[in-house]
């Protein structure tokens, strides 16, 4: 638990050197408040100073969530918050496939830290994930993975494809095996037993008296066991994960649905058995039990399969860790390696479109580097000999001889092992079927145990007694309560994804109720991530060499004034629509005139007869002409002039955040071109819909404060915190969380920590692979104006369940007490039962949004 908020000039850890909010290094930066806090950055400060200084404490926010929700308490297992591990354990995270509510993640806790050399754990149904914290040399990898496995439940490593495609091939097998053995069961009762309880119009008495005979035969005794062998593969393989989540309610003291569908299934199987032995002439209710378990199995494989073909729309989204590095050998030679194998002090050669191995300082080369993936910022920086280099970032133009730094650790895979932290804490909350089984399956054991009893006290036989407690528990309608959450879900990832919005997880539609706080990241949500051409100040024939010129080049600002001439209809048109839709108007302050659709001169492309890269921009000499495009330092380097208004309209462009270059020949500067990040189109409308609903919308940014000004500037926006790393993003949402429930929307890897974090993750879908698996939500087609759509789903989903279970009560208001009074039998118990989930699947397979 935590110990409350650190002292002046201590980081969260009590470090000196540690940043008092995300508890990186503040080593070699100088920032602190005014009492004396010190920070690695700007934006931790700022999200510091504008969100209290109170200490987020995780323990206490998610049982607090879980009050809020009606939720019972969960295991003992530690929690994503601050954890007392001792000295010399390491972090296991293993993924465990048959989680599926609160008391698995009980269970699974309690399990873990049952094992010797095993100091805490932390489980997610959410995220099927769970963090084990050993000691490496008490306790290895196979044997946590053969101890968290066992009822039902595999562990396996997160990375191992094969366990998870044997988990899902066993999860196919129980299904088809239920099927199969339960249409078996259920003709045998169609064609010989249900006509041995109604006069068939299609049987004649002769052959009805033939089927009695031959029921209370010996032979019927034979018929009747073939018929249990056949129920017992269906109750105890197909219907084992539902005996399993009965054993672990009923372990953890946590009654949920599981616990309920397991009571009537297993009845009735008992039932039946005993008077198959014990009784001459039985009447036997295998089929309520084949009904139950195979109804209930198949309803969750549906909302499961909805869940798996949701997921495949984000095969084309790619991973961004590195697995093997290219290091430089004695002779000068390179040799791949495997990233575990790199030592401090390695030498590295990283060239133009590779992602940076580990963490490091540039010895050698010089290169434009896109470290967006882990800090947020839109922009590449140059980097040079003597300069840190971040491991995960890209080398866009350029090469660099990276050295090792001393934990031969990347920055991305902090980042990844600060995701699987959170996500590991995500425990997800019970749902409200099994909130409700808390009371209702007392209720019904103690309606059933006083409905039997008082059969006997009046006189009854056993059985009958018996078969009257038997009634109350199958007209009890655990199909219809068991089917009322997963197909209701099922219908909202439906629906989500005919809309291009893949729900991952499935409690997405009872975590989310009325949101306090939206959080958006700004590079690729709020904009597009992409750099182009918004504005210039220079003829149409200077564009044309500039753009010949950047052609030759790898930096993503070149890129951008290259493309924009190469197809100059398309991209004079779109420049056209960047000043009128308010991107640039700052810049049109400073002097600059958005570009007017102007189509330019025709003709073939200018000839690059030389061209050389710099630190601050590019030169070389096109068509014959000298030409120079980049920072005016570099023209002041070379003895070009620079007139002054271009000097001050580059300084006015650079303040909202744009990179604006200047562009000359011939020895002097002539006019500029200004690239940035464009706006994406309707997220005015999106943070003025949330905000006009009562939520607040903040905007955190890993990008420099002068990136986000148009949002500071914006009446929807409440906050805007920039600068902030990915540790301070994932606590500034913690601390939101402890003002109520907060959504987070972003897109990148440096989003990802931030997305687990969140009651709510939402990552649009053009992002990365780290960020869609922190998050639960993923829109595809990268529309903002989705967000909206994705509440308005859940708040769908929620009124469908709570119909579901209305109508599943509503019913059992009027069955229970008809059978617990004896004027119902099992078998009508059982068609009411049927009758009762029909109309539950039917009432879910209507669009939800229809309603609204």
């Amino acid at each position: 638990m935590s110990e409350g908020p650190p002292s002046p000039g201590e980081g969260k850890n009590g470090d000196p050197a540690a940043c008092t909010l995300c508890e990186l290094s503040t080593e070699g930066v100088d920032v602190t408040d005014e009492a004396g806090n010190r920070f690695c950055c700007t934006g931790c400060r700022d999200v510091y100073g504008a969100l209290g200084d109170v200490d987020v404490d995780a323990d206490a926010v998610r049982e607090r969530r879980r009050e809020r929700d009606g939720a019972a308490e969960d295991g003992e297992g530690s929690a994503d918050g601050d954890r007392d591990v001792p000295d010399g354990h390491e972090a296991t995270y293993l993924e465990v496939d048959g989680m599926h509510c609160a008391t698995c993640e009980a269970f699974i806790e309690t399990v873990a830290t049952d094992a010797d050399g095993v100091s805490g754990a932390s489980a997610s149904y959410v995220t099927d994930t769970v963090r084990i914290d050993r000691d490496p040399d008490a306790v290895t990898v196979d044997d946590l993975t053969e101890t968290v496995s066992g009822l039902g439940y595999s562990a396996y490593a997160r990375d191992d494809a094969f366990a998870r495609r044997q988990a899902s091939n066993m999860a196919t097998a129980r299904l088809a095996a239920g099927v199969l053995v339960g249409m078996a069961v259920m003709l045998q009762y169609i064609v010989l037993i249900y006509p041995t309880y109604f006069a068939f119009p299609f049987y004649n008495q002769r052959t009805l008296d033939y089927l009695n005979e031959a029921m209370a035969s010996t032979s019927g005794t034979y018929f009747f066991i073939v018929i249990a062998v056949l129920t017992t593969i269906v109750l105890f393989f197909t219907g084992k994960p539902i005996l399993r989540g009965a054993y672990v309610s009923a372990k953890t003291r946590s009654p949920n649905m599981d616990l309920l569908v397991a009571i009537a299934a297993v009845s009735a199987y008992l039932y039946s058995t005993l008077a198959v032995i014990f009784v001459e002439s039985p009447s036997v209710y295998y089929d309520v039990t084949v009904a139950i378990i195979v109804i209930v199995t198949v309803g969750n494989h549906y909302e499961d399969s909805v869940k798996d073909r949701a997921t495949e729309l984000l095969s084309e989204v790619t991973a961004v860790q590195v697995d093997d590095a290219r290091r430089l050998t004695a002779d000068g030679d390179t040799k791949s390696v495997a990233v575990e194998a790199l030592e401090p002090g390695d030498r590295l050669l990283v060239r133009a479109g590779e992602r940076v191995p580990v963490d490091g300082e540039a010895v050698d080369g010089d290169a434009a580097v896109d470290e967006s993936v882990v800090t947020g910022e839109s922009l590449p920086v140059r980097k040079v000999a003597g300069d840190a280099v971040v491991g995960g970032s890209v080398v866009t133009d350029g090469s660099l001889t990276v050295a090792v730094g001393p934990d031969a650790t990347s920055s991305l895979d902090r980042v990844a092992e600060l995701v699987y932290d959170l996500q590991s804490g995500n425990h997800g909350v019970q749902k409200l079927a099994d909130r409700l089984a808390t009371v209702f399956v007392p209720a019904v054991l103690v309606i059933a145990a006083v409905a039997a009893g008082a059969s006997l006290a009046l006189g009854g036989a056993p059985t009958d007694a018996m078969l009257v407690g038997l009634t109350v528990l199958i007209v009890s309608c655990p199909c219809a309560l068991g089917l009322a959450t997963p197909l209701a879900v099922a219908a909202g990832i439906r629906d989500a994804l005919e809309r291009n919005i893949v729900v991952f997880d499935d409690t997405v539609f009872e975590r989310i109720r009325d949101a306090d706080t939206v959080v958006f990241d700004k590079t690729g949500t709020l904009t597009t991530g992409e750099m182009r051409l918004v504005a210039r100040e220079l003829d149409d024939d200077l564009l044309r060499l500039a753009a010949a010129l950047e052609s030759r080049s790898a930096h993503p600002v070149g890129q951008a004034i290259a493309a924009a001439r190469s197809a100059a209809g398309a991209a004079d048109a779109a420049l056209g629509e960047a000043g009128e839709d308010g991107a640039t108007p700052a810049v049109a302050d400073g002097g600059v005139e958005p570009v007017d659709g102007e189509t330019g001169e025709g003709g073939d492309a200018p000839a690059v007869e030389s061209f050389e890269s710099h630190a601050r921009g590019v030169s070389g000499v096109v068509d014959g002409v000298e030409v120079v495009v980049g920072h005016p330092d570099l023209f002041d380097e070379r003895g070009w002039t620079v007139p002054d208004e271009i000097r001050e309209a580059v300084a006015d462009a650079r303040d909202v955040g744009r990179v604006p270059v200047a562009v000359g020949r011939d020895g002097a500067a002539e006019g500029f071109v200004v690239v940035g990040d464009e706006l994406r189109e309707g997220w005015e409308e999106t943070v003025t819909a949330l905000d006009e609903s009562g939520v607040e919308v903040i905007v955190l940014t890993g990008d420099d404060e002068r990136a986000a000004t148009v949002f500071a500037d914006h009446d929807a926006v409440s906050s805007v915190f920039a600068g902030v790393p990915p540790e301070g993003k994932a606590e500034a949402v913690g601390r939101l969380k402890e003002r109520g429930v907060t959504v987070m929307v972003g897109d990148g890897t440096n989003d990802a920590p931030a997305l687990a974090a969140a009651d709510l993750g939402i990552a649009l879908g053009g992002g990365t692979a780290m960020a869609a698996d922190a998050a639960d939500v993923a829109i595809v087609d990268d529309d903002l104006g989705s967000v909206a759509t994705v509440f308005e789903l859940a708040r769908a989903a929620g009124r469908r369940v709570r119909g579901n279970i209305g109508w599943a009560f509503c019913y059992n208001a009027v069955a229970i007490p008809l059978a617990a009074t004896g004027l119902l039998n099992p078998l009508f118990a059982a068609v009411a039962m049927g009758a009762s989930s029909l109309l539950v699947v039917t009432n879910s397979s209507r669009a939800l949004l229809a309603d609204d």
